[in-house]
């Protein structure tokens, strides 16, 4: 004897309202959708897809950061449609840049780590054979 379609809808449904709360519960503690995400075998994305309220919107001012090295700066920042950290940025040599549309950060440490790698390269160079 099995389950009915009816029986697993009711199932499905249950499981489906513990997630959540487990995601919620989760969220409240302090976990992102990413962390979310690989807890359950999914994306990022497809955790905040899944549990849109389970994770708390940080602050404003959490969703932007400034890095200065190397006589450049760059402007991390949150880009809310995909959930994902970029950066965009000017290197000392006078050089633009920004994240590639490829490159998606999946958290501010990680778009710093890209932006200062950016701005290493696009330090202004000295000139060469200058005597001292």
């Amino acid at each position: 004897m099995g389950f009915g379609n009816a029986g697993w809808r009711v199932m499905d449904s249950a499981v489906s309202r513990l997630t959540a709360r487990a995601a919620r519960t989760a969220g409240s503690y302090g976990a992102s959708y990413e962390q979310l995400g690989a807890a359950w075998g999914i994306t990022r994305q497809g955790a905040r897809k899944k549990w849109p309220d389970a994770v708390d919107r940080p602050a404003a001012a959490a969703e932007r950061g400034t890095v200065e090295l190397f006589g450049g700066t760059a402007e991390l920042f949150l880009e809310s449609s995909s959930g994902s950290w970029r950066w965009t940025g000017r290197g000392a040599d006078g050089t633009d840049g920004t994240a590639d549309g490829d490159a998606l950060c999946g958290s501010k440490e990680e778009a710093a780590a890209y932006a200062g790698a950016f701005l290493k390269e696009h330090a202004e160079k000295h000139a060469k054979g200058h005597a001292g």
